[in-house]
């Protein structure tokens, strides 16, 4: 089913100026990791956070807004997305580096950050070469690799609100939990400081080097992916992580159409080569479904799932 053309709603005469780019009918696919996906209404690509915070502050209340970073979460479903899809990009990559910590734009990607601590000599950020995406992603989700998350090193995180208001939020006020946080609805992060320690460069690089030969030898990395696909579960639910109930389950290498659960690793579902949006969503219930009937848990998605369908 063709997109419905964001000229058809009437958003031309509805957004409010911006220095940076803005697509209309614009193609997704090729922006997510799973290269899947239809096209959004409106692609907004903001120059900078004043940027943003004045189209979102111009922005009528009314409009749909929703923001992608790296998508290396996202399933975007073949239907596209609806309203105006906001993506953070170049005005969005300024790290800077400080004695006791790095601030980072939003784009920035979480290996990125990684690389720049072990250079400046700084420790604690090297779970981060662990995480694929960027620092927005991350900040929303709370994000977590090898014992680490990311509220263990947050000092605060730069928002736009959805009514454009430019805000410093210091950790304690971000409600952070397993994989999730409390932003504000239709909050955008804009940059983030982390916090660290001055270290040996040597020994930071090499727990980041370890941390990449772990992820190369265990996780499909060089696959069309999009990282872990269900959390795991809580203690009280599950003593097993996720990849062990899928794999009790009878689901490693199971597949549908192009999409297939990993024989790698099986809490990653891989589109093969001709996937569609709607073969890895249904992979992924038929993963959870058999999971249900073997163990009795419930496994819940930590890939984000967005869109219409075709």
């Amino acid at each position: 089913m063709n997109a419905v053309r964001p000229q058809d709603r009437g958003f031309d005469a509805l957004l409010p100026p911006l220095r940076g780019r803005v697509t209309p009918n614009a193609p997704l696919g090729a922006q997510s990791w799973f290269r899947v996906g239809g096209p959004a209404d409106v692609l907004v690509r903001p120059d900078d956070a004043e940027d943003l915070a004045s189209f979102m502050a111009a922005l009528p209340p009314e409009l749909p807004v929703m923001t992608i970073g790296a998508a290396s979460n996202l399933i975007i479903r073949d239907g596209g997305l609806r309203g105006i899809v906001v993506k953070l990009a170049r005005g969005f990559s300024d790290i800077v580096v400080e004695a006791d910590g790095i601030v980072a734009g939003s784009a920035c990607l979480d290996m990125t950050i990684a690389e720049h601590a072990a250079s400046a000599g700084l420790r604690g950020l090297e779970f981060l070469a662990g995480i694929p995406g960027s620092v927005g992603g991350a900040v929303a989700m709370n994000a977590g690799a090898y014992g680490s998350e990311i509220t263990d090193v947050l000092d605060w995180a730069e928002i736009v609100t959805h009514s454009g208001e430019l805000l410093r939020l210091p950790v304690q006020q971000l409600g952070f939990s397993y994989r999730h946080s409390a932003l504000p609805d239709g909050a955008i992060v804009v940059r983030a400081r982390f916090r660290a320690e001055a270290a040996d460069r040597a020994l930071v690089a090499a727990r980041i080097a370890e941390i990449r030969a772990a992820r190369e030898a265990t996780q499909p990395i060089r696959a069309r992916t999009g990282g872990s696909t269900f959390r795991n579960p809580d203690p009280g639910e599950s003593d097993r992580k996720a990849w062990e109930l899928i794999d009790l389950a009878g689901c490693r290498g199971l597949a549908l159409g192009g999409a297939q659960v990993s024989e790698k690793h099986c809490n990653f579902l891989l589109n093969t080569g001709n996937a569609a949006a709607a073969d890895l969503e249904a992979l992924g219930e038929q993963v959870r479904e058999r999971v249900r009937a073997t163990s009795g848990v419930e496994l819940a998605w930590e890939i984000k799932r967005i869109g219409v369908p075709a």
